[in-house]
């Protein structure tokens, strides 16, 4: 794919707080014209602070950030028109009504839609005289996300967009995301609903510690993780009553009591073995769940590395008397004040 058709290009980017504390450790990533790329991460993990970088909020302080080929935060005015950014919190005005807040909102947009056209693609058509202060939490992010569209723009930034809705609410803001990106948007999400990432994210990558851990289709991201088959030991037998796990492709296993968990990226091979003993020894698998890895799998995998890496450096702190706290709590403490208490 050609150059310009990376409406977003992310190299070496890097976000240092307080002078010492780096949120953002030398990312690189990008995004093609219309797609939805999804960027997840645990708690900390330098989420927002990437996507202020690209929204122009604020300056890099090493790599290179690039929005429809210009500097977000150098070249604002040629960027801003158009991008529609949806916050994780609008802060709108609670004694205008929402159609009120529009009007406001479109005086503020170079080519904006009809406000009640926007109202009406996030289903806030029928509130339009309610006073803002009495929105659901719901319905406020839903007047986030028409704000945020209200200009028709070529990129979208949306932050948690999902955030306080109820189910119908989430799937109706997936069906307008995957509709925009049908026209020729390009939508950069963060979200904290791994389901959501799967249904709607063309690409995705996961932030961890201010790096990128892992990035690709979901399909490639999860194809990484084992798959899984669980089921419950018949009475009577025991794991190395099961034919040889090696020979079956299984690649680890762990078991509770008489239920049996495999691990196995060879799941067809694996399950056909295992169905094959079963029908052969004339047992019954009770609880028989086969399955490929998940999108929250491969997520709670880095998780867990997450903390088995910060429980590591408390050890080698304790062992050294407690020097280098700069990589924990302090350094927290330092991200929070420097951002206002906002996460990362």
């Amino acid at each position: 794919m050609d150059a310009h058709e990376h409406v977003i290009e992310v190299t070496g980017l890097r976000r240092v707080y307080a002078g010492e504390f780096e949120a953002v450790r030398g990312i690189s990533f990008h995004v093609r014209r219309g797609e939805v790329f999804a960027l997840l991460g645990t708690n900390g993990a330098g989420k927002t602070s990437t996507v202020e970088l690209l929204e122009g909020l604020a300056p890099a302080d090493g790599g290179r950030v690039r929005v429809l080929g210009h500097d977000p935060y150098t070249e604002r005015a040629a960027v801003r028109p158009r991008t529609g950014v949806m916050l994780q919190e609008g802060g709108f005005p609670s004694e205008l009504t929402v159609a009120e807040t529009a009007r406001m909102w479109a005086g503020c947009v170079s080519g904006a839609r009809p406000p009640v056209e926007a109202l009406a693609l996030v289903g806030l058509a029928e509130r339009a005289d309610v006073r803002v202060k009495q929105l659901s939490g719901g319905e406020r992010r839903r007047l986030d996300l028409a704000l945020a569209v209200l200009g028709d723009p070529e990129v979208l930034f949306l932050d948690e967009p999902t955030t306080g809705l109820d189910a119908e609410g989430r799937r109706d803001t997936w069906d307008l995301v995957r509709a925009l990106r049908d026209s020729g948007a390009t939508v950069l999400l963060t979200t904290h609903y791994l389901e959501e990432a799967e249904h709607l994210a063309d690409r995705l990558a996961i932030l961890h510690r201010g790096r990128i851990a892992v990035s690709g289709t979901p399909a490639e991201v999860t194809g990484a993780q084992p798959s899984r088959i669980v089921f419950e030991l018949p009475e009577g037998y025991f794991v190395g009553d099961l034919p040889p796990l090696g020979e079956l492709g299984v690649c680890g296993h762990d078991v509770d009591g008489r239920v049996v968990r495999l691990h196995t990226r060879e799941l067809q091979r694996a399950a056909t073995g295992l169905l094959v003993w079963a029908d052969r020894a004339g047992v019954r698998l009770h609880g028989l769940d086969v399955r490929s890895a998940s999108l929250e799998e491969a997520f709670l995998g880095i998780a867990r590395q997450a903390s088995d890496d910060a429980e590591g450096d408390r050890g080698d702190r304790s062992r050294r008397g407690g020097r280098g706290d700069r990589g924990g709590r302090g350094a927290e403490a330092a991200e929070a004040a420097a951002r206002g208490g906002r996460t990362a």
